[in-house]
Formats: structure tokens, C-alpha cells, sequence
């Protein structure tokens, strides 16, 4: 998604939250190569103090933010009956509390701007489910409602907030599951292989693009026919 919006000369501020730095050096050393303005922090999304404290020093530098892509997210799968508590708070401190904090962030700006897009990102299994997952379809299923409420408030105001629901895409997520998964998800996709990050990128590029100002409140699904 970085490398798409660099196509525009975007200026592009990216958070993360890896011990190692060495990938958000990488996105940074392609974005210096295309020739924008691109700035990585290492912030925990899921707490509200670090984020506001965050954005507060984004809008102290740079004025405003055009364009909110809520991306952060992790899993810790395992059947219900099995799931501690300190998981279930954690899937759903950054996957869901993270998008409430990033948004909450921002719109008071947009507000005043009278212009924004936001973009959240879920997951088809938001809206199916997938045993052994439930505080990750969770909070992706939150991130639907979430989404919907947003656009309804802030429409007045010029602002849309739109959703993506991959489905199997090709990530470092997904790479880490093994054969027989992979297999029993390929099944159920009636294209019969995964999406790609760039498949997703367009249409995040595309939602915050004038062509699609009236646009919001809607999940749109990427998951070559795996839910329709």
C-alpha cells in the first residue's frame, strides 16, 4: 500500500511494532528510491495515550493527514475452550482498539479539513468466521460495525470510511501455515489461489482516490469468490 500512494508523491508516515527493525527499513529504502517523503515509528497501537501522543506529533509536522489506513493487526489462534484471557485482549487491543484510537486520532482534523478517507482493513472472516479464531473474527467483524457507524458520522463532513476484507492473501501471515491449511483454504476459493498485497493495495488506493468520493460505509471483498 505504501508503494502504491508513492506513485503520487505522497508524504507517508508508517507505524509498526517489530523488535527488529530491518522491515520498516526496507519499506523506507523503497519508498527513498521512488522519492518521497516517508517517516517509520515504532508505536503500540492498541494503547490510546501512544497513539494521540503520536498523531499529535504528526500534525505538529506536517499540518494534516489526508488518508488513514488502519492496517495493524495479529492473530493468536486457538479453539475457544483453550484461549486465555491475556490473547483474546491482545487480538482485540490492535485489531479493533487500534483502529478506534488511529481514527479517533485524526478526524477532529478532517473535521476541520471538511475532507478524509479512511480505510480500515478486516477479514472475510469477519463475516464468517473460522474455527479457532474467534477474537481475531472478532475483532474483524468489529472493524465491520465500526466502519459503518464512522461513515454515518462523519459523511456530513466529507469524509468516507470504507472497509477491505481480504481473504487468503499472500503475506508473512499466511506463508507461516502449513501445507494441509493452505490446501483446505485453496478449496474454498472458487479462483483456486491466494490474493496478493498488490490485489488489495488498488483497491485501498482506489477508495481514497476522488473516483470514489461517493463512496462509504462499504466492506469491499477481496477473496476471489471465497465469500460473496
Amino acid at each position: 500500500m505504501a508503494l502504491k500512494f508513492a506513485e503520487e508523491g505522497a508524504r507517508i508516515i508508517l507505524a509498526h511494532y517489530d523488535a527488529d527493525e530491518s522491515a520498516a527499513q526496507e519499506t523506507l529504502n523503497a519508498l527513498d528510491t521512488r522519492g518521497v517523503t516517508a517517516e517509520a515509528h515504532k508505536v503500540d497501537i492498541s494503547s490510546f495515550a501512544s497513539v494521540d501522543g503520536w498523531f499529535r506529533e504528526i500534525f505538529k509536522k506536517f499540518g494534516r493527514v489526508d488518508v488513514l489506513i488502519n492496517n495493524a493487526g495479529i492473530t493468536r489462534d486457538t479453539l475457544l475452550m483453550r484461549m486465555n484471557e491475556q490473547d483474546w485482549d491482545a487480538v482485540l487491543g490492535v485489531n479493533l482498539k487500534g483502529v478506534f484510537n488511529c481514527t479517533r486520532a485524526v478526524i477532529r482534523a478532517m473535521i476541520k479539513e471538511r475532507s478524509g478517507r479512511i480505510v480500515n482493513i478486516s477479514s472475510v472472516v469477519g463475516q464468517i468466521g473460522n474455527a479457532g479464531q474467534a477474537n481475531y473474527a472478532a475483532s474483524k467483524a468489529g472493524v465491520m460495525g465500526l466502519t459503518k457507524t464512522t461513515a454515518r458520522e462523519l459523511a456530513g463532513r466529507g469524509i468516507t470510511v470504507n472497509a477491505v476484507a481480504p481473504g487468503f492473501i499472500d503475506t508473512e501471515m499466511t506463508a507461516v501455515l502449513s501445507d494441509r491449511v493452505k490446501e483446505n483454504f485453496l478449496s474454498q476459493i472458487p479462483m483456486g489461489r491466494m490474493g496478493t498485497a498488490e490485489e488489495v493495495a488498488e483497491a485501498v488506493y482506489w477508495l481514497c482516490s476522488d473516483s470514489a468520493g461517493y463512496i462509504t460505509g462499504q466492506i469491499i471483498h477481496i477473496n476471489g469468490g471465497m465469500y460473496m
